[in-house]
């Protein structure tokens, strides 16, 4: 583990910051419900220094550091303060949470070929995963991908790593190094793999142990990285080696992912390799890998029965819209699982999708909505701008059964945040007087109207060069000024 020594020996860690108490004075929004777009001007949002939110008092006009010097009854001296009132068009929103990014694969990022899923896992995945013996190789990847979604507001990740246990290691260390909130997961894969990279069931079992033992150990609270439970996806994993991930999970309640249904040659793939199931669920079903803390990726050709069994076991969808239409594998029917009842969040997909940007994943949920609708005259399955903004945060808290952490501005909650700067510098943003809330001085229906379609803007037309700052735990990660 040379590298990964040398490369912490010289790295800042910022989790380790010492936070102060903290005010935040200004605009903030969030979408605690799907559906509704919550905007709270002149509101003082108050952090202690463990980053938990405080108190959070809205329409006030008071000095924010009396508000703190009161509140946490402390001499004003100890109060930090961050006041953006006087800017109309910058405003606070909730970290980004990635359900589904594969961490190693961010190379390829915009590398399709002409090819469907099983045909680029073979051509161009495979090949750069197995890479990740190298642990400087590792190193180098895994440090830009973790920057790179921090800087694109990013706050909390479910990685897939690769089958090797150092480079694993690797990345959970960085993750919890450079501050980010991630689960980290050691893939499996035992079956139907290249003869260069696939393991043995036993040597599965023991890195598996060995990675969730480590990380429990880097971080035992599991304040910022907890382990998950990661087969790589049915095929790639052997009845026996099925059922002990599902054995382990049930037993210890740890995070699990995998991918379902993203594919018709995969589904189709799926029966030949595993007659004795009823189906690509029931796979995971009966090997018990399905609850609370499962995270599917893409669930786009479930029949009624297999959307029952998740909406029974309760387990979270991961849609991944970009990576869905990058490699053609299909249109997710996202308004259907909502309404039965099922957490859906959203993932990069990195490589499959082509962008770390959890905004502009929000985006193609939007838009990929409506194409479904072209195709089936049903508008009931439209997501609206306020609705993949949820997915976006509270989704992704729900699946990930972090709701009551992450995911909006309540009182008990981790300040995981993005300030936005709508007219931030080379900003692809256009704003003109007209549109400014202009909080106070009109209505205000008016302004929260006006301010709604601001969102828009971002939703449609916003990039990394819109974030300002990025706080994980309340503590400034990304601070571009």
């Amino acid at each position: 583990m040379t590298a990964e020594k040398d490369y912490f020996d010289g790295i800042h860690a910022r989790c380790l910051d010492p936070a102060p108490f903290a005010v935040y004075y200004g605009t903030f929004a969030h979408t605690p419900e799907l559906g509704v777009l919550e905007v709270h001007a002149k509101t003082a949002v108050g952090v202690d220094p463990e980053g938990t939110i405080q108190f959070i008092e809205t329409e006030t006009t008071e000095d924010p550091l009396d508000i703190g010097a009161r509140k946490f009854q402390i001499p004003k001296d100890r109060v930090k303060v961050v006041n953006i009132s006087g800017s109309e068009d910058r405003f606070f929103f909730p970290g980004f949470i990635d359900t589904h990014i594969h961490a190693p694969q961010y190379p390829n990022n915009g590398i399709f070929g002409e090819t469907t899923l099983l045909d680029w896992l073979n051509i161009y995945t495979f090949p750069l995963e197995s890479s990740f013996k190298d642990l400087a190789f590792a190193k180098e990847v895994y440090h830009i991908v973790i920057e790179k979604t921090l800087e694109y507001g990013t706050t909390t990740a479910a990685y897939y790593a690769t089958i090797h246990s150092a480079a694993t290691k690797l990345l959970a260390d960085m993750a919890l190094r450079m501050g980010q909130r991630a689960l980290v997961g050691k893939t499996c894969m035992n079956a139907n793999s290249p003869s260069f990279y696939t393991e043995s069931v036993e040597q599965s079992k023991a890195s598996t142990l060995e990675v969730i033992h480590y990380i429990q150990k880097r971080d035992p609270t599991g304040e910022l990285i907890q382990p998950i439970i990661t087969p790589r996806f049915a095929a790639s994993c052997t009845d026996s080696l099925l059922g002990w991930l599902g054995q382990l999970r049930e037993s210890t309640n740890y995070h699990c992912q995998t991918h379902l249904s993203e594919n018709k040659s995969e589904i189709e793939w799926m029966r030949e390799l595993f007659p004795q199931y009823k189906s690509y669920t029931d796979i995971y079903y009966q090997n018990k890998l399905l609850g609370r803390r499962t995270v599917l990726a893409h669930c786009i050709h479930l029949s009624d029965d297999e959307k029952d069994i998740l909406v029974k076991t309760h387990t979270g969808v991961s849609h991944c819209p970009t990576s869905n239409s990058s490699i053609t594998s299909g249109e997710a029917r996202v308004r259907w699982l909502l309404n039965s009842g099922l957490h859906v969040s959203l993932g990069t997909d990195c490589s499959g999708g082509f962008t770390p940007s959890i905004l502009e994943v929000a985006r193609h949920a939007l838009l990929v909505s409506h194409h479904l609708v072209m195709r089936t005259h049903n508008d009931k399955e439209k997501l609206s701008v306020k609705d993949v903004l949820y997915l976006a945060t509270m989704g992704g808290a729900e699946v990930l059964e972090m709701q009551n952490m992450i995911g909006s501005f309540e009182v008990g909650k981790k300040f995981d945040a993005q300030l936005i700067g709508l007219c931030a510098r080379d900003s692809s943003i256009d704003i003109f007087d007209f549109q400014r809330p202009k909080w106070g001085a009109i209505k205000p229906e008016e302004s929260q109207k006006r301010f709604e379609n601001l969102v828009c803007k971002w939703l449609f037309n916003g990039d990394n060069r819109n974030i300002i700052r990025v706080y994980v735990n309340g503590r400034p990660i990304v601070y571009k000024e």
